[in-house]
């Protein structure tokens, strides 16, 4: 394939995905942990915008910091549209070298390493939404073809995560080659958040990540545990706990979620006041609602 066409063909895939972003999911999170959608989108466009100066010849020193920042502005979908069409016709120039922040490169590569970005990060916003990820195998080919000589490459400069093995489908063992889960989920991303929220004892982020009628279920007093139901309850118990524990830690052993129901497997510790650690291992029965933890019922050992 052409890398112009494999270019445009991505270009096209992830802005479809955009144009299928509902009002209410752009703050929603992503594979990328670090990116909700609206961000996601931001970067990829970021990208377009700089693909236009960038094969026209100009440094990175010429474009300075005029594209820094929110590209998307009050309405993301035409941002996303107008980038997606000016790095399609930029795609084209007949230039053979572009000036990129570790040097000059082929006009091919750079493409190539473009078109990868959109078709990954194209399944991280379809995933992100819900939608139809949209993994041609034909582009999937091309790309893990162009991947696999780059990878480690890639992995020892941080820009990917360590590769997820297992996986026989092809655009999978793409994805897994990228450090992406392909079964990953928005749950599984909620129940992630909550777990690194709860260990930093960040009671705003944790409560943002419950319903408003959310029920926990304590593991004391024996033999049932105490039930607070409703948001107001629920914080003022985590917020005595937090409160009354000394250097307190809450660590996810393991974690697993499918549909709207996840199981956290966990360890709580604490520092004795003759400085040795206390600890009690337990799990998590989670019940997921709208993107948030709607149910948290905790068990123990012993």
């Amino acid at each position: 394939m052409h890398v112009v066409e494999l270019h445009n063909r991505t270009v096209d895939n992830f802005a479809r995905l955009v144009s299928q972003v509902g009002p209410d999911q752009w703050t929603a999170p992503t594979p990328c942990t670090d990116w909700n959608v609206r961000e996601l989108v931001n970067h990829v466009v970021g990208e377009e915008r700089w693909t236009v100066p960038l094969m026209e010849g100009k440094t990175i020193a010429d474009v300075g910091d005029s594209l820094d920042g929110d590209l998307l502005g009050d309405d993301p979908v035409v941002a996303a549209t107008a980038a997606a069409r000016s790095a399609q016709a930029a795609a084209d120039q007949p230039i053979d070298k572009v000036h990129l922040s570790y040097g000059d490169e082929d006009t091919s590569e750079y493409l190539r390493q473009l078109a990868a970005d959109h078709l990954v990060h194209g399944w991280d916003l379809a995933a992100a939404i819900g939608a139809e990820p949209q993994l041609d195998p034909e582009l999937v080919d091309e790309i893990a073809t162009w991947f696999a000589q780059r990878e480690e490459m890639y992995r020892a400069g941080g820009a990917i995560d360590d590769r997820l093995e297992g996986f026989t489908d092809p655009a999978d063992a793409l994805l897994g080659a990228f450090g992406r889960d392909p079964r990953w989920s928005t749950a599984d991303s909620v129940v992630a958040r909550f777990g690194t929220a709860f260990n930093r004892q960040d009671l705003e982020s944790v409560m943002a990540l419950v319903t408003e009628d959310c029920v926990f279920e304590s593991t004391s007093p024996a033999p049932d545990g105490e039930r607070f139901e409703g948001a107001a309850a629920v914080r003022a118990e985590w917020e005595k706990l937090f409160a009354n524990t000394d250097d307190a830690r809450f660590e996810t052993e393991e974690s697993f979620v499918r549909g709207d129901r996840g199981v956290v497997r966990w360890t709580y510790s604490w520092r004795e006041p003759s400085g040795q650690r206390g600890h009690v291992r337990g799990v998590d029965v989670l019940r997921l609602r709208d993107g948030k933890i709607a149910e948290k019922l905790s068990y123990v050992k012993g």
